[in-house]
């Protein structure tokens, strides 16, 4: 049987590469010039939850299964109130998680936006790794 923090650890790390391949996503698809701005959104808005729920693994706080970037804050601020007032912003990205990914529910993003969406997912992989010890800190 393995150590149950060997099991969080591994399990953070899990969360951590899955939002750094959204993130990634979202910059190979942002680098075509107009062509992908929700899906870009959609990934930028997935990388910020999912980094989210990687800092909230680590730190062994329950979470429902949500897509709400501004729930997901709230519980950050249980742990610390600062980090989830530095990442408010992220909330902005909420809608680009499933309310964009159907026809009718939303317009589509425009480049503008999409590039925003980008750089608040940017952002929250930056403070959320700031955050985490090495080497989860150091994550790719």
């Amino acid at each position: 049987m393995r150590p149950p923090e060997e099991v969080r650890l591994e399990l953070v790390g899990k969360w951590l590469q899955k939002a750094t391949n959204d993130l990634a996503a979202a910059s190979v698809l942002s680098a075509d010039e107009g062509g992908f701005p929700s899906v870009v959104g959609f990934h930028a808005q997935q990388a910020s939850e999912k980094f989210l729920k990687a800092y909230l693994a680590f730190h062994q706080v329950e979470f429902t299964k949500t897509h709400d970037i501004g729930l997901l804050l709230d519980f950050v601020s249980s742990i610390d109130p600062v980090l989830s007032a530095q990442l408010q912003d992220a909330e902005k990205l909420t809608p680009y998680g499933v309310e964009i990914r159907y026809p009718g529910d939303a317009p589509e993003l425009t480049l503008e936006q999409s590039i925003l969406a980008r750089e608040l997912a940017a952002k929250v992989r930056e403070e959320i790794l700031r955050n985490l010890p090495p080497p989860l800190g150091s994550a790719p």
